[in-house]
């Protein structure tokens, strides 16, 4: 049984490489939220801590524990590897990109001056960026397979399709494959007219290489109030933006020159989604001793509205002796995503000015994300949606010590695993270092994370043929310096 869902699974996610499906809602739904360097050191546990701008879009509460206005700016390199195995042999690839985790400003200002009885103690306002999600990846795969071709996916596709209606129903990967006769037809005894190709069933190699980058980012307008300094509250209202990139090409050679008429063939995939969403955070944090902070947030589901994706194909086939080559046209949809909503708990244990200890619990129910169009239903996706993704019990911890103006940091972060069934494995931990320097007006704080995350990947996927799964190590190193100005 768990055999049969885990290639329903994979099936769900590759038969539409050209249409929105659930591979984009998790893509878009799921927040790693970077910040600042300090918040990253300590494992991004700041739901109970405050004061740090990454904490307005994790509990907007800590707005309420500034006593001084701020302007903070982190830049951050990231290096991101994966390494595949698949049928045995392997491959590896990776990318860099250096880019602004945060851009942040808050303003701070006594509540009532001219009354210090009152017990409301300041109010707070911010503005700014957060970085949720980054994309920056490549990953190469290769490996022999002695069954079958991805062309064999695509002979079961047009199998009923009459040759006339091709190129208006399968324009992006059928046509241009029809087009340089990956696909062709022939009488079979009958005089039937059958769909054949020269590309061979099986022992060849086979190759991909997908390269994407993009990220998503939050800006955040963000108020927040100090009551008596033991009550903190605080509100963000949410403008998260997507840009996503990706180039893939799959290719398969004949390596060992077995066949006759066949060297090898080629399908380019191009796709590059922008958009935009809203979304509010509430929070609060108690301090019923000097010693314990108490925090819990809630953030309602991200609305996506009008997604855009533009994407295109390039199609080439090399049978000897001819090259041939067809791209298609350029494909563009508009859709609006629902992403969960997100409870957060949080605890933290302050000994003074020598240091603290927080944890963070956050719940996030993938099985709830939505897509949505006004010319189409996502029936079929948002059922896969409910089938194949469950709720998440994501874990954060953080520590900082202070000696003097230096402070040492660390943290650990666990993300569950968004699947159900235990379809794949997707848990992703971070374990993370820093130091800082802080004056009265200036700090600077460096942070290193190291990220992990294992999955299956399938090069494709059909009710008749699939791929043994590339088993794939997805490897990050990121850097991130933070200055932070008070006044």
């Amino acid at each position: 049984m768990k055999k049969a869902s885990i290639i329903l699974f994979a099936l769900a996610l590759s038969v539409n490489a050209m249409s929105q499906n659930e591979t984009d809602a998790l893509r878009f739904s799921q927040n790693y939220v970077q910040g600042t360097a300090r918040s990253m050191a300590m494992g991004g546990a700041f739901g109970a801590i405050g004061a740090d701008f990454t904490s307005l879009s994790i509990n907007p509460a800590g707005i309420g524990l500034y006593r001084r206005s701020e302007f903070s700016l982190s830049p951050t390199f990231l290096s991101s590897k994966t390494e595949s195995v698949y049928n045995g042999t392997y491959g590896d690839d990776l990318r860099s990109n250096l880019s602004l985790s945060n851009l942040g400003f808050v303003m701070t200002n006594k509540a009532n001056p001219r009354n210090p009885e009152s017990p409301w103690r300041f109010f707070q306002f911010g503005f700014g960026m957060n970085r949720t999600n980054a994309f920056h990846n490549r990953h190469f795969i290769q490996g022999e397979n002695d069954q079958h071709s991805k062309i064999d996916v695509y002979l079961d596709r047009v199998w009923n399709t009459n040759p006339a209606n091709i190129e208006n129903d399968f324009p992006y990967d059928l046509y241009p494959a029809w087009y340089v006769y990956l696909i062709d037809t022939v009488r079979d005894a009958s005089g039937n007219l059958v769909y054949t190709s020269p590309v061979p069933q099986g022992d060849i190699t086979q190759y991909e290489s997908v390269n994407s980058w993009g990220s998503t980012n939050e800006w955040v307008f963000s108020a927040g109030a100090n009551f008596d300094d033991k009550v903190y509250l605080g509100a963000t209202f949410g403008i998260p933006y997507v840009r996503f990139f990706r180039e893939s090409t799959y290719t398969e050679k004949d390596v060992n020159d077995r066949y006759i008429g066949f060297d090898e063939w080629s399908y380019t995939e191009k796709l590059e989604t922008r958009g935009a969403g809203i979304n509010l955070k509430l929070g609060a944090i108690v301090r019923p001793a000097d010693w314990i902070r108490v925090g819990a947030a809630f953030h309602t589901p991200t609305y996506f509205s009008e997604l855009h994706d533009v994407w295109s194909t390039k199609t080439e086939a090399y049978l000897e002796p001819d090259y041939n080559a067809k791209s298609s046209p350029t494909g563009e949809y508009y859709y609006d995503l629902s992403t969960p909503l997100r409870a957060i708990g949080s605890l933290a244990f302050v000994f003074g000015k020598y240091g603290l200890v927080s944890a963070d619990y956050e719940y996030a129910d993938y099985s709830t994300m939505r897509l949505r169009a006004p010319d189409y239903t996502f029936r079929n996706e948002n059922q896969n949606i409910r089938d194949f993704y469950t709720a998440t019990h994501n874990l954060r911890f953080g520590t900082e010590w202070r000696v003097g103006p230096y402070s040492f940091r660390g943290g650990y972060a666990l993300y569950g695993s968004p699947y159900a069934h235990e379809l794949n494995d997707g848990k992703r931990s971070f374990t993370s270092f820093g130091l800082g320097y802080n004056e009265r007006s200036f700090s600077i704080d460096l942070a290193y994370v190291h990220g992990i995350m294992k999955q299956d990947y399938y090069l494709y996927t059909s009710e008749n043929y699939s791929t043994n799964p590339a088993t794939q190590t997805q490897k990050t190193n990121q850097f991130v310096l933070s200055t932070r100005f008070r006044f």
